[in-house]
């Protein structure tokens, strides 16, 4: 097999892109609700407590995920303290660990040109930029499943100590599978799968892949932790690890069962622009297989000295059973969510490069013109619908106010019209670039660079805003409530149960309904210092025994209130004595 060397200009321009993008105001927004709370409060207990074996969150035993992201979140905090930008810091290393990886993989088997185009594609566009700016496990567990079906091709194809790369599909399984669970392993393993299925290649991998061998490696690397759960928590974990693998796929959890269509829409504007050229490649890719198959049944199958020999589109025939693999098998899953098909991803990117430099080469290439125009359509829905969003979000804004008080009163500013005037012109340069044979290439830099722009205006003008006004507030009242409260004292979140609220208080918090008043009055009978953070709209509803609570702090819509003073405040926040008559700052 034919290899090329990254070029040190693009690889070193491809490294500050990413890190640009994945960095950026990393920390400069409160963790959002539900699952980063959760992860990076599960992070941080581990952190306080020192247990690396047993992941908690609020105290109590949490096993929706695995502990692989808590171990690298732990070390995060012990390297840049707890805060939003060491609970995100993983996933952003690991993003741009993809991207340099991505690149160094397909430049080595299809040369500099696809290997840039391809790992451009992979960064820009929103499923990665966001799922690497999120304290989630996903961003993690597509490094490894890349990491694995990357490993996988190259110890089925390349000759001499290359062939030790198949070591790297199992590693990479068996560290997806401490990320998140038995879909690191199924995602590597379908793929896998279903190119051996296709290709009748199955004697090349037991020569090459020593199964038996591999599969007791993911058993060491993985299962370690799993044995130590059981035989510390038996029947504790055993139970709630079965509801979030096997259940979640049976039935839909926390009200994400959606139809079977759910990941058409999300893959398409997720990959957008790129996925515009995913109808074509795709359809490419099947007739360059379809011919081997038939030339396959007419000669006998390779051996594995000559699985080095393959043709240019045999790595497009992996990605295709890459892509259409992992969409179904989600597909199928009862519980659907944007972030779920992040994994196949990569097998996009370079199935979509490959079909791009095939039309700059070959301006006849079947499906490119009808792909640019398909591109261009969908971005200019997407431009409409930024510019609708701040009416649209005014006209439902008072549906949210229960979740965010002040969302009546918070306008979405110039960001979303800039954004949308930032695709209308792109838009328009894809289509002169684009159509013209000679000028093609400059289509690309139009659509990324108007989505890496756009990304960009919502950091640093729609986020700072939604920040501010809806997702800070109620945790700088957690943040000052844990700065007054002992071990022995309670936090009630009262009519909201944001996971974040624990991370910011740095310590258990009663998530009480705003219906459950008899579970409230329970606690309110407590002795010691106790707290209340709740919605301002709520404080009517409160039972006769908060009548002593007083307001000590306000932050947009919410409240906190306290059976006694408040003693310390966070920098820059002002404090009331408690008293009801006096105006409250916000």
């Amino acid at each position: 097999m034919d290899q090329s060397s990254p070029q040190p200009i693009p690889l070193l321009l491809l490294l500050l892109l990413s890190s640009l993008l994945f960095f950026i105001g990393l920390g400069g927004m409160g963790l959002t609700d539900r699952d980063e709370g959760r992860n990076a409060e599960a992070g941080r207990e581990m952190f306080a407590s020192g247990d690396l074996v047993t992941p908690t969150f609020n105290g109590e035993l949490r096993v929706a995920k695995p502990v692989f992201v808590y171990w690298l979140m732990t070390a995060s905090y012990h390297v840049f303290g707890v805060n939003e930008f060491a609970a995100r810091f993983p996933s952003a290393l690991f993003g741009v660990a993809l991207i340099v990886m991505h690149y160094l993989f397909l430049t080595r088997l299809r040369g500099p040109t696809v290997g840039l185009y391809g790992a451009l594609m992979l960064l820009l566009n929103i499923e990665i930029l966001a799922l690497g700016r999120m304290a989630i496990t996903d961003s993690v567990l597509i490094f490894f499943t890349t990491l694995s079906l990357y490993s996988f091709w190259l110890g089925m194809h390349e000759s001499g100590s290359g062939r030790h790369w198949i070591w790297g599909f199992y590693v990479g399984m068996a560290l997806a599978t401490l990320t998140k669970g038995p879909v690191g392993f199924a995602v590597p393993l379908i793929t896998a799968l279903l190119y051996l299925i296709a290709t009748r290649r199955w004697h090349i991998f037991w020569e090459r892949g020593a199964p038996l061998a591999g599969a007791l490696l993911v058993v060491i690397l993985a299962g370690p932790w799993y044995t130590a759960m059981f035989l510390i928590h038996g029947d504790a974990y055993s139970s709630e690890a079965k509801v979030h693998t096997v259940g979640r796929f049976l039935a839909p959890m926390e009200g994400h069962g959606v139809g079977w269509w759910f990941y058409f829409p999300v893959l398409l504007l997720g990959f957008y622009p790129w996925s515009s050229f995913l109808p074509a490649g795709l359809y490419r890719a099947y007739i360059s297989w379809r011919a081997f198959r038939t030339a396959q049944s007419l000669i006998q199958a390779p051996s594995a000295s000559e699985a080095s020999e393959v043709s240019q589109e045999e790595l497009d025939w992996f990605m295709g059973f890459w892509i259409v693999g992992v969409f179904i098998f989600f597909s199928l899953s009862s519980t659907r969510l944007p972030h779920y098909i992040g994994p196949l991803f990569p097998a996009c990117a370079i199935l979509a490069a490959s079909y791009w430099t095939q039309g700059l080469h070959e301006p006849s290439t079947k499906g490119l013109r009808s792909s640019i125009h398909f591109l261009m359509g969908i971005g200019y829905l997407v431009a409409i619908g930024l510019a609708s969003a701040p009416a649209l979000f005014a006209k439902f804004s008072g549906t949210m106010v229960k979740e965010f008080p002040l969302a009546t009163q918070f306008d979405l500013g110039p960001g979303p019209y800039v954004g949308a005037m930032i695709v209308v012109v792109a838009m328009g340069l894809v289509g002169y670039f684009g159509l013209n044979d000679e000028k093609r290439g400059l289509a690309f830099g139009a659509a990324g660079g108007a989505l890496a722009s756009v990304f960009l205006v919502a950091i640093l003008t729609v986020i700072p805003g939604l920040n501010r006004y809806a997702i800070a507030p109620p945790q700088e009242l957690a943040y000052a409530a844990g700065l007054n409260l002992t071990p022995t004292d309670q936090l009630i979140a009262f009519g909201t149960t944001r996971p974040s609220f624990a991370f910011y208080a740095r310590r258990t918090v009663s998530f009480i309904p705003h219906n459950e008043l008899d579970r409230l009055r329970t606690a309110l009978g407590k002795d010691g210092r106790t707290m209340i953070l709740l919605p301002e709209y709520l404080q009517e509803t409160l039972p006769q025994e908060a009548a002593g609570f007083q307001p000590i702090l306000k932050r947009y819509g919410f409240l906190l209130l306290s059976n006694q003073p408040v003693v310390a405040a966070p920098q820059g926040v002002a404090v009331d004595s408690p008293h009801p008559s006096k105006a409250l700052p916000h």
